[in-house]
């Protein structure tokens, strides 16, 4: 077989197998580099069912392609080793790299470059046509009502989906349905650990917090302070709620060394509130925040609870859909937030980012 033939035979490979099931020829074209035409593309995957790599059904415009098995299931590999989210090229290769045994992986610092390096509205995270889909996405009726109006209208709904899927991101073992009886009753399921339904009852209060302060709520140091100071309550000592970390941290399965000296936490923490205050696109602005607190890790815990909280101010306050994390899958988003602690790569955090916002804000399109 020809070298330039096998070698795109493999990229079909690579990309398919992020898949995990039968996708159309375009599901899969989005993916391909743009040299291989789509017309090409069909060729060789009829190629790759003629060889018994893929198998298909349907014909025509209605064909459908799915790896044979023990591709899928390469090396042994669980099927949960493939995301069920449509991942870039980019965000596929990250996720590989952060998939490798943590031996294989150089051992990392804080690096404040990564941060400096960012230039409110002249960087940009997210490319332009995402934040055009994001904005088709959450973009609502109540554009130009006081802040909030869209939050306080789906609220019951955002209170449950946003404290389950945010917890459950944690590891925690409340199911949706045991979370809406708990924040309905206040009454903690038996057999759940304290720590658990203390959870849940943070991010109803920091929740609350924020949609009933959604005219007045700034991005600054007091509000993500206040946040913490919510979610950490009975978590953490009370001296470490709401306050900037001054002992050293560790990231579980990673490599990564968070900073260890305060001053250098506590300006990159004034730096990361600076340059989130002045970006303008309230996407963008979201994802920044969601990016680089976890990475500084200010906090001597639930730095990314209250990232995925802050993520939300902009969204609540410019009356856009919120994100709570509806199906998202805890593999991709570790993986994604790995790739930025180690790598400093946000391609794959980026994928997840945007679809998950696609899924919460279609949630909230059939909540009212």
């Amino acid at each position: 077989m020809p070298k330039k033939l096998e070698n795109e035979f493999a990229q079909i490979t690579f990309i398919c197998r992020n898949f995990g099931q039968y996708f159309s020829l375009n599901q899969l074209l989005q993916y391909m580099p743009k040299e291989l035409s789509k017309r090409t593309l069909q060729y060789r995957l009829q190629q790759m069912v003629k060889i018994g790599t893929l198998f298909t059904k349907g014909r025509g415009k209605n064909s459908k392609y799915c790896l044979a098995a023990p591709l899928l299931l390469m090396a042994g590999e669980s099927p949960r080793h493939y995301s069920i989210l449509p991942l870039s090229v980019e965000a596929l290769k990250v996720k590989e790299s952060v998939s490798l045994p943590i031996p294989l992986r150089k051992p990392v610092t804080y690096k404040h470059s990564f941060l400096e390096a960012y230039e409110p509205n002249k960087t940009f995270y997210l490319t332009e046509s995402m934040l055009e889909k994001l904005h088709q996405l959450g973009a609502g009726a109540e554009r130009g009502r006081p802040a909030g109006t869209y939050a306080k209208k789906i609220f019951q709904r955002l209170l449950i989906d946003l404290s389950w899927n945010s917890s459950r991101l944690e590891g925690n073992t409340y199911s949706l349905l045991e979370t809406e009886k708990l924040l309905a009753t206040g009454e903690a399921l038996p057999g759940k650990h304290v720590a658990e339904t203390q959870m849940i009852v943070n991010h109803k209060d920091a929740i609350e917090y924020l949609v009933s302060m959604s005219e007045d709520i700034n991005i600054n140091s007091y509000t993500i302070l206040n946040l913490h100071g919510l979610l950490a309550h009975n978590l953490l000592n009370s001296t470490a709620c709401g306050r900037l970390r001054v002992i050293p941290v560790r990231i579980g399965k990673s490599v990564y060394l968070p900073p260890e000296i305060p001053q250098v936490i506590e300006d990159g923490f004034r730096t990361i509130v600076q340059k989130a205050a002045a970006i303008l696109n309230p996407y963008e602005q979201s994802f920044f925040l969601m990016v680089h607190l976890p990475y500084l890790q200010p906090f001597q815990d639930v730095n990314k609870r209250v990232s995925r909280l802050a993520g939300n101010i902009p969204l609540i306050r410019e009356n856009l859909s919120p994100i709570s994390f509806v199906d998202v899958p805890e593999e991709e988003y570790i993986q994604g937030l790995l790739a930025v602690y180690e790598l400093n790569r946000i391609e794959l955090f980026r994928d997840v980012f945007v679809w998950a916002y696609e899924r919460s804000a279609l949630q909230y399109l059939h909540t009212l």
